[in-house]
């Protein structure tokens, strides 16, 4: 029983000897994610010493103790937690600036008001009035599209939440391909598989981010405008009472955040939403006759994929999880991609089921302190565009002759690779 468990000579069923990192199990973690919590919710990974939580009630456990279970989990991770780095990425990394702690490797109360800081961007008021903006770049980037069929991930997927960002942030659309670039370079460092080369190539993408980001935070204290970064370069951080601007250290972190979380897991969501919609027609054609369904239907893609996959947490004391002992400086994976497939939670989980009563009680999004910050806007992008894609993209399908559909090696998201459909492009209306 998993209560039982408390170190891993304990642990005797096979699951341990599964590599949890390899890019192959990664493809499909779901059989093996079944297995965790019914065997063993809470158990530490032979090889790497990480202590993962499967079920979706620890998974909120764990959430809900931020003191204990702790997200300033970076520089543990450049130290060496699960990837070494190299000298030659260390002399790189050096070339640009080490950025501070400020959401998502935070805690309180550094986490709060930074948090506070760049939650004015994306207020709800403000997410709810892009309604038309975001309807009329879908509309844009479809009429880009190639007629009769495209990969779809590139060809729309990415541009939309990229585009997002961009306008938001206030920097140049055109810069796109370096957006990208650096989008994934931060992803590629928290992935759990790069190797050392691919270190390399991300340590100077990020290095390239910075300085760009920096003569950007220069010009917009010169001369602000109506954007996210004027706002951050502009705001005051109270400091222990003492009012400051942010430091490049702090800008760069926020914006490499803002970055990440409003490009990537929006665009893997809207690709593999795609995806099991044109699997499982009769629930494509539910979504298409009843527009109604759309925003349920945007939950249960983003329960199915939970985009981002597993989160890291540090443990700050010794502490007990699910009847596990765990002790301080343990490096914790919360797995909400299996939390979001627990059976207790929700019946039949592994169905994709568009009419899901409780699909939004996923943790796709995280929970507590640590809640995404971009979740509306994501929402928001997601609700807009689908019913402009069954509109427009019609008889939309999958194009089978372009090989195979498959998921972005990576321990933290679970992101697509490519989507190859075909269709017949409908007129702009």
């Amino acid at each position: 029983m998993a209560d039982t468990i408390e170190t891993t000579d304990q642990l005797t069923c096979p699951i341990g000897d599964v590599d949890t990192f390899d890019a192959g199990f990664l493809q499909d973690p779901y059989p093996f994610y079944a297995r965790t919590r019914a065997e063993a919710p809470v158990y530490r990974h032979p090889k790497s010493g990480v202590v993962f939580v499967a079920t979706y009630d620890l998974v909120r456990e764990v959430n809900s103790k931020p003191r204990i279970f702790s997200n300033k989990f970076a520089a543990r991770l450049r130290a060496g937690g699960v990837e070494e780095q190299s000298s030659e990425e260390l002399e790189i990394m050096a070339q640009g600036w080490m950025v501070a702690d400020t959401m998502l490797t935070a805690d309180p109360p550094e986490h709060t008001r930074y948090r506070k800081l760049a939650m004015k961007a994306f207020t709800f008021k403000r997410v709810q009035q892009m309604t038309q903006y975001v309807g009329d770049l879908v509309h844009d980037l479809i009429e880009a599209m190639p007629e009769g069929g495209c990969e779809f991930k590139t060809g729309f997927a990415n541009k939309l939440p990229m585009y997002v960002i961009s306008d938001a942030l206030g920097v140049p659309r055109d810069k796109f391909e370096d957006f990208e670039n650096w989008s994934n370079a931060f992803v590629l460092m928290f992935s759990g598989v790069a190797n050392t080369d691919m270190r390399i190539w991300a340590a100077h993408k990020i290095v390239e981010f910075q300085k760009y980001f920096v003569d950007v935070i220069e010009q917009k204290r010169a001369n602000p405008t109506d954007d996210v970064i004027s706002d951050l370069v502009h705001a005051d951080l109270a400091d222990e009472g003492d009012p400051r601007k942010m430091t490049y250290e702090e800008l760069l972190s926020i914006l490499q955040q803002l970055l990440v979380a409003g490009n990537e897991t929006t665009a893997h969501t809207i690709t593999a939403g795609t995806k099991y919609l044109l699997e499982n027609p009769g629930q494509f054609e539910r979504a298409k006759a009843d527009p109604s369904r759309v925003e349920n239907m945007v939950e249960e893609i983003l329960r199915y994929l939970s985009p981002t996959n597993n989160m890291w947490r540090i443990v700050t004391e010794d502490h007990q999880i699910g009847g596990v002992n765990v002790s301080e400086g343990d490096l914790v994976l919360l797995r909400y991609g299996s939390a979001n497939r627990d059976e207790t939670q929700f019946e039949q989980s592994d169905t994709f089921d568009i009419t899901r009563e409780n699909a939004k009680q996923h943790l796709a999004f995280g929970a507590g302190i640590h809640t995404c910050l971009g979740a509306q806007l994501a929402r928001k992008e997601m609700v807009t565009a689908f019913p402009i894609l069954f509109e427009r993209l019609q008889n939309l399908r999958l194009d089978t002759s372009k090989g195979d559909f498959t998921y972005l090696p990576s321990v933290l998201l679970r992101g697509v690779t490519n989507l190859n459909v075909l269709y017949d492009k409908a007129p702009r209306p």
